[in-house]
């Protein structure tokens, strides 16, 4: 079992390993009441020891279902959520247990940060999306029409169970996605603070993609090692250094808005990525070969490089609505400097991405 200390005030532990989850009942602590927000599937395989968990603390246990799909990641699931928890008395003191994916982890902790002006709560991630990226670091939010996470706060949790057994239970096609998030840190980490992400994905792919348990505890871990180290040195995004931990979001959060989410995230993660190594390539940032390694290493993890069939004006229109816009359009982009956020790149630069993920300009 792994254990990184998310330095913030204050500061928190993830746990990183097979059987994470039997942990949760001393993460939750003494509480007078528990709410678990999960959905019916994710309940059926891993619910019963939670619960049973919570409840040997002597806490009383009140299951919140949330629907699937990320049409849940909404305002009225918050509402729904946040009345629930007012009909069973749910105090300031008490908790919340987020079991399941991004949508529950994203939805459960952006209902906790605001119910009572926040409670606290527990990220219990069971998608490998989750592990490595999602439930670490107080990001909550939820979607609305115009455009994904766009109504959210930081609400840091008070412990994050990564159980690597969960991932044995998901679907083909989200396991692949959660590599993404993956393919993401492996491009991301350089230098000399590096976890060797790459490095492990190179000698252990097979393994990875087998689901060996011991192989993805250590990929997590080294994943989850990189937003650790990002979120202590810049837990609310003041210095621009955990806008880096964007990188390849700004066209896949418009990829999924704009397609209704026919992509999972962390398939229009890898688009994003393969978009974001041309387009730094096409400003003269990077050379064509590192370019052309976005697109190898996604291909690798057998996720889709390209996103035909959406208007690149639609997609425009969202991505001058994501976050980290400043009035126009920005992008984290590699450069001589690393991951820098790059406002506005010329048109024929952006035609030039477009292309290279099979996007008509």
């Amino acid at each position: 079992m792994e254990r990184l200390t998310v330095a913030v005030p204050p500061a928190y532990d993830v746990v990183v390993g097979v059987g994470a989850l039997g942990a949760v009942a001393d993460a939750v602590g003494a509480r007078r009441t528990v709410a678990v927000v999960s959905q019916p599937g994710v309940l059926a395989a891993h619910g019963d020891p939670v619960l049973a968990a919570v409840a040997a603390t002597g806490a009383r246990v009140v299951v919140t279902p949330i629907a699937d799909g990320e049409d849940a990641k909404s305002l009225a699931t918050v509402e729904a959520l946040t009345r629930e928890w007012a009909a069973a008395g749910l105090l300031r003191g008490d908790a919340v247990v987020a079991l399941g994916g991004g949508v529950v982890g994203d939805t459960a902790g952006f209902a906790a940060a605001v119910y009572h002006r926040g409670v606290p709560v527990v990220q219990c991630p069971t998608t490998l999306l989750a592990q490595v990226d999602a439930a670490i670091g107080g990001k909550t939010a939820v979607n609305l029409p115009e455009g994904k996470n766009l109504v959210g706060a930081f609400h840091q949790p008070v412990a994050v169970l990564a159980d690597v057994a969960t991932l044995a239970t998901l679907p083909e096609r989200e396991f692949r996605a959660g590599l993404g998030e993956v393919a993401k840190y492996a491009l991301m980490d350089v230098g000399p603070d590096s976890t060797a992400v790459a490095a492990l994905l190179d000698a252990r792919c097979d393994a990875v993609l087998a689901r060996d348990p011991a192989a993805l505890a250590d990929l997590v871990a080294r994943c989850a090692a990189i937003k650790v180290r990002v979120v202590s040195d810049d837990p609310e995004e003041r210095t621009g250094l955990r806008a880096t931990l964007n990188y390849g979001h700004t066209l896949a959060h418009a990829l999924e808005t704009v397609g209704h989410h026919d992509l999972h995230h962390g398939e229009a993660v890898a688009v994003g990525l393969v978009f974001a190594g041309a387009l730094a390539a096409a400003l003269g940032r990077i050379p064509d070969p590192a370019a052309a390694h976005h697109r190898d290493l996604v291909a690798a993890l057998g996720l889709p490089t390209v996103a035909p069939g959406l208007p690149a004006a639609d997609l425009l229109a969202v991505m001058h609505r994501d976050k980290k816009a400043h009035g126009g359009l920005t992008f984290v982009l590699r450069g001589p400097d690393g991951l820098t956020a790059v406002d506005d790149p010329p048109a024929p630069a952006l035609d030039a991405a477009f292309a290279a993920v099979g996007i008509d300009a």
